[in-house]
């Protein structure tokens, strides 16, 4: 073949793929639509064949998009470890790196962090992308991410593992529930409750429903009458006077502080679950993933 592939021209495929349609991708990647469309097209006449179905304004990937898709990644990936590996050498921490990450960290950590690593090291950029926490272990270990921030160590021999922050969960009730006024309530009183729970793979969930069988109720009895998968909506639905949650405390502050929600003692239940940064250890650390990976561990600490 007379050329190759070219690295723009994957990542615009790569944020179609994230995106859903060449429009919201033009969007994201601030160009025409028509340009998207351009370089999905030459990379399908080069290729020989179709990446996506076009279904109105949305695509769907075909076979053969499905295979490109780990494939891109992987080359992209390669390319930034390589930038960042060479940009770093001099001295100056600088370059391009994404931190992989639940939902409080994402939302009530790391922005705040990354702002006063950047007052720091301006010519670095870091990008904070929300996960799942498979999908955040998975990125981290095909080079995606550069670090990784999660609720519970996934054992791998490739991830290297650093205590990041300790995250209290407690228990919110409507202003005006009955239980405000109470010093502390008994477990087996959470069963009479309706109660608004996180989906089944988050980290308050798995740690409520553990500290739940530590004090002998069976999680089965509780009265849920609601499943979210954000903690924002939990707090506003408490606030609404739905039900009762257990939530990050952090995502909890703002309503406290403005009296929107309680808080609720519950005798023998100290909730808590610990974040973990990690990385891969198997893979080149440029001085960017150093610099912030030791950043972290001076910043933060637990409250």
């Amino acid at each position: 073949m007379s050329a190759m592939i070219d690295l723009e021209t994957l990542h615009t495929f790569q944020t179609v793929v994230e995106e859903g349609s060449f429009s919201a991708a033009a969007r994201r990647l601030g160009v025409t639509q028509p340009a998207v469309s351009q370089a999905i097209e030459s990379l399908e006449r080069y290729l020989g064949t179709a990446l996506f179905q076009r279904l109105g304004r949305s695509v769907r990937l075909t076979e053969a998009g499905q295979v490109l898709v780990p494939l891109a990644n992987e080359l992209l990936a390669s390319a930034c470890r390589l930038e960042n590996t060479l940009r770093s050498l001099p001295g100056e921490v600088a370059g391009e790196m994404t931190i992989g990450c639940s939902t409080t960290s994402g939302k009530y950590l790391l922005p705040s962090l990354v702002a006063r690593f950047r007052q720091v090291h301006p010519q670095a950029r870091l990008n904070v992308l929300v996960s799942g926490r498979n999908v955040v272990i998975e990125r981290v270990l095909n080079g995606e991410y550069g670090l990784g921030v999660a609720s519970k160590r996934i054992e791998h021999t490739n991830l290297e593992y650093r205590p990041f922050y300790r995250d209290e969960v407690i228990l919110i009730a409507p202003v005006a529930h009955r239980w405000g006024r109470y010093p502390q309530i008994f477990p087996d009183d959470l069963l009479d409750e309706p109660l608004i729970l996180r989906e089944h793979s988050a980290g308050t969930r798995e740690v409520l429903l553990e500290s739940l069988r530590q004090v002998d109720i069976n999680p089965e009895l509780l009265n849920v009458v609601m499943t979210l998968g954000n903690t924002e909506a939990i707090v506003m639905a408490v606030e609404e006077g739905i039900g009762i949650a257990f939530v990050s405390r952090l995502a909890a502050a703002r309503s406290l502080e403005m009296g929107r929600v309680v808080e609720v003692q519950v005798k023998g239940m100290q909730l808590h679950r610990d974040l973990y940064m990690f990385r891969n250890r198997r893979l080149p650390v440029g001085r960017l993933q150093d610099a912030f990976w030791e950043f972290a561990a001076e910043q933060v600490a637990a409250p």
